[in-house]
């Protein structure tokens, strides 16, 4: 109880001073309007200040008759009417003596105001409404009050937004200014027709309007020409205003007016005029300046001398843009048009050999899950490979059929004619258009390569009269049950020069063209297939083979009709992780001999030029080779890339070797794998210049690797804004490449510009981007073909900076890799000698631990006793520094 009386006795001391009992010798105040809170939205309650003597008269004094518990007092309207006529104006409730009055009960309800909420001691509940929603308020549940004493004053407690009544300021009336009024009355029609009509038959038949009644003149709509709309007002909303300033001048400005002044030149006197021409200063003058002015003269002839260098220092050829341009300019887009059904584009591929035409691959955007709900509907849809051509953006010139989805294709180097892809079942499939191939040249070529035209603009190209696109169906198809599981990520032609067996190893190719094919799937296994007979096939096996077989439609040629259903692959390599039972999930592959592909078109030309010279295609021959020997390539690099959909790129070798326990033939183990990229790799190129540099991408970022560095990759970018989807080296450029991002955007590496960003990005669409494939037209136009997945294939002209090299630019980005190469070896010496540098501090640190545990008693002992007399000694040297003994008394400090 002592505190509760401190509390009491310095709040009495506390307010005395405030209210004492001076109020009562105040004049009388006049009435005024009572003060509420409706600016704090509490509009019922009217601050007061009780006095401590008005306190003691109603028995509301704080601390006593008020606490925290009942922080109120009822009190009765006729004690307050009592208290008026006893104090007049000096009573605490005159201020609210307005609001008492008018106020409908007996009490009213005064609330002491602890913390000043309201700038006073107390304050009146002036409604009934009011006092009932103080005293009746919820109560709070014991737990709930428990929780409320741990929290912290400083913590906020959030409060309800209390309803107030909506108060109208004349916005109704602006909106209803601004609402969209019809002006002109609607004209209501109804047509009716008799009950006994309905269902009747219709005759029709033609009948003058003007000579029959009941007959109607039709009045067809025509432009009045008297007839002139004016707009009268228009409503504009504004949120910036430029600022007017206004300013003046000392000069007076006068108006403008036409004036004209005539005068006459001054000039010299006949005899002036002889006197200066036969001076001697003027003939040294000229004299002195007529070769100056005749060399200035003859320079003008020569040269412009008012051209400006810096423009015309990237004009090399004004015909293909200035140099500075290096954004990718739209020159034709392909859609399409005839098939409705929602798909994307897979893969693309310029035609090797006829210049404007390109072959995209289409597929249904649908996921696994969907495609087994609607695998019904998808058997009517065909899966098609289309051919476009410059010349018709609308129609495609051949359409391949296949027995579902194509994912990737790639022409044969040897024979463009010749065409593989594969499917999303895990099939492949073959292609042969030789009989088509005479429809879709719509470029030709002269007698030699160099005659070549460029191409011209679409609108100067006339299109083929024939409109309805070709559909050819496919040669062959591999066996379903001995192929891939899944969906084939990616294809590649292997080289002509040589041939792998069942075993992995290498061999001088014996029919001098591409017969093999290399393949990867989700399904964890890359598999080498070969397109010829595995055996000779005798006369009487072929009669045999027809009378098995179904008889072949006539517009399918029979040149891959040994490998139908039947196709087997050669090898299969399966990448395993080792330690668990899982296997990695290849995505794209890139073999040594990659490189070689980009600079076979003089080879493909030649071969084509052949076949139409009337030789013989070596295609429809393939058992031609098969007798003969096989060479074995020595020193032949068995090794190639591979990313994975986890993000990992591994370099590993299709070598196969026969397990010394079991003596099956099994997988080599990965050279080397990395988990670089954060995302499935879908881009594992070679570059065209040098055949050890590999660019890979995959998640947000690229990589730049090195064959034969097993360090790291050379260069690893940081992490894109936008997911990476498609890439490819430029053709002409070393140092360049191009990235396409799941936003639409492009981004173009130049290397020679910047090693740690695009040194652009250009918008090309508003989806993904799927494929990205450059081509080169002509030394002086180039091509890049950007699919999305809309479906639309976007065709770009590439800029003058971006498709022709800089000098010295190949040995420029070879000296870069070679740098990068000398860093990555200096980093890992420095972690070697690092982690010696450790071990050694290691050892040093265990050494120190032994020779102090293998310390004697003896030992510690004597270092104590040396310790001691280093102190003794130091301390005597002080004494004698201070003064405090002299040099004869050291001897008998030294003795004690």
């Amino acid at each position: 109880m002592a505190p509760k009386s401190q509390k009491q006795k310095s709040s009495a001391g506390r307010k005395k001073p405030k209210w004492g009992k001076t109020k009562q010798t105040l004049p009388d105040r006049e009435e005024t309007e009572p003060i509420n809170m409706e600016s704090m939205g509490h509009p019922e309650i009217y601050p007061l200040v009780l006095t401590t003597q008005t306190q003691e008269i109603f028995n509301c004094r704080i601390d006593e008759d008020i606490t925290d518990e009942q922080p109120y007092k009822l009190i009765k309207k006729e004690d307050i009417f009592a208290d008026f006529q006893n104090r007049a104006a000096v009573s605490d409730f005159h201020p609210v003596k307005k609001v008492i009055q008018e106020y409908p009960g007996d009490e009213l309800l005064v609330v002491y105001d602890k913390d000043f909420k309201y700038g006073l001691n107390f304050y009146l509940i002036g409604t009934e409404e009011g006092k009932e929603n103080y005293l009746n308020s919820p109560e709070v549940p014991e737990e709930q009050e428990e929780y409320k004493e741990h929290i912290p004053e400083d913590v906020y407690i959030y409060k309800p937004p209390i309803s107030k009544p909506w108060v109208s300021l004349g916005s109704e009336k602006e909106i209803a200014e601004e609402l969209v009024k019809e002006s002109t009355k609607q004209i209501t029609y109804m047509i009716s027709r008799k009950r006994s009509e309905f269902g009747a038959p219709i005759k029709f038949s033609d009948q003058n309007a003007s000579s029959v009644k009941d007959a109607y003149i039709e009045c067809t709509a025509y432009p009045d020409r008297h007839f002139a709309l004016k707009q009268l007002e228009k409503d504009v909303g504004m949120q910036v205003v430029p600022k007017v300033k206004d300013t003046s001048t000392q000069t007076r400005w006068t108006y403008p007016k036409n004036a004209i002044t005539q005068y006459y030149p001054r000039e010299l006197s006949e005899e002036e005029k002889e006197t200066f021409g036969q001076s001697k200063p003027l003939s040294d003058f000229l004299n002195n300046t007529c070769i100056s002015v005749e060399i200035a003269l003859q320079q003008n002839e020569i040269m412009n001398t008012f051209i400006d260098d810096w423009k015309c220092l990237a004009e090399e050829e004004s015909s293909f843009g200035d140099k500075t341009d290096t954004h990718l300019k739209e020159y034709q887009s392909f859609t399409d048009l005839h098939n409705l059904t929602e798909k994307m584009i897979t893969s693309v591929s310029w035609h090797p050999t006829i210049y404007g035409l390109i072959a995209v691959s289409v597929a249904v955007r649908l996921s696994l899950e969907e495609r087994v709900q609607f695998s019904g509907k998808l058997l009517l849809q065909p899966s098609l490979i289309l051919f476009w051509s410059f010349s018709d953006p609308i129609h495609p010139q051949l359409m391949l059929e296949s027995p579902d989805d194509i994912f990737c294709f790639k022409f044969c180097p040897s024979d463009p004619n010749i065409i593989a892809g594969g499917c999303i079942n895990g099939q492949i499939v073959m292609w042969d258009i030789t009989a088509h191939a005479d429809r879709i040249e719509n470029i030709k070529t002269g007698g030699s390569r160099s005659k070549k035209v460029t191409l011209k603009p679409m609108f100067l190209l006339e299109p083929d009269s024939n409109k309805e696109a070709t559909y050819i169906r496919h040669c062959a198809v591999s066996s379903i049950e001995n192929g891939h599981k899944k969906v084939i990520t990616d294809i590649h032609w292997l080289s002509d020069t040589f041939e792998i067996n069942r075993l992995g190893a290498v061999f001088e190719n014996r029919n001098g063209i591409c017969c093999q094919l290399v393949t990867c799937s989700a399904d964890c296994t890359i598999c080498f297939w070969d397109i010829r007979p595995q055996k000779a096939l005798t006369p009487q096996l072929i009669e045999k083979k027809k009378e098995e077989h179904i008889e072949i439609p006539l517009d399918v040629p029979s040149t891959f009709l040994h490998l139908d259903l039947s196709w087997k692959p050669l090898t299969k390599i399966r990448l395993s992780k080792g330690e668990t039972s899982l296997d990695h999930c290849p995505t794209k592959i890139s073999l040594s001999e990659d490189n070689l592909l980009y600079k076979a078109q003089d080879k493909i030309l030649a071969q084509s030029k052949a076949v139409k010279a009337g030789e013989m295609n070596p295609y429809h021959n393939l058992e031609a080779g098969l007798a003969n020997h096989l060479k074995p390539l020595e020193d032949f690099c068995t090794k190639f890339f591979v990313g994975t959909e986890e993000g990992g790129v591994i370099y590993t070798d299709w070598k196969m070797e026969r397990d010394p326990e079991t003596g099956r033939l099994m997988t080599k183990k990965p050279v080397s794998l990395y988990t670089i990229h954060d995302g499935s790799v879908h881009t594992v190129q070679r570059s065209p210049f040098y055949k050890d540099i590999i660019l890979t991408i995959g998640g947000w970022n690229v990589a730049i690797w090195k064959e034969g560095v097993m360090t790291g990759p050379l260069l690893q970018s940081s992490c894109a804004p936008k997911r990476y989807t498609a890439g490819h080296w430029s053709l002409t450029r070393p140092g360049v490449f191009y990235i396409g991002r799941e936003d639409g955007y492009i981004d173009i590496w130049d290397l020679l510009e910047k090693t740690h960003e695009p040194a652009l990005s250009q918008n090309i669409c508003i989806t993904m981007i799927t494929y990205i494939k450059p081509w080169t037209f002509s030394a002086k136009q180039q091509f890049i073909a950007i699919a999305d997945y809309y479906g639309t294939l976007h065709i770009l002209e590439i800029p003058w900076t971006l498709s022709h090299p800089s000098t010295n630019e190949v040995s420029s980005m070879n000296h870069y890799f070679e740098r990068e190469v000398k860093h990555l070896e200096y980093v890992e010496e420095r972690k070697k000698i690092r982690e010696q540098e450790k071990k050694e501090m290691e050892l040093e640190l265990e050494k120190t631990k032994v020779k102090t545990y293998q310390k004697s008693k003896e030992q510690l002992e004597a270092e104590l006793k040396m310790d001691y007399e280093s102190y003794l000694e130091l301390e005597k040297n002080t004494l004698i520094n201070l003064g405090f003994i002299k040099v004869k008394e050291t001897m008998s400090f030294m003795d004690l």
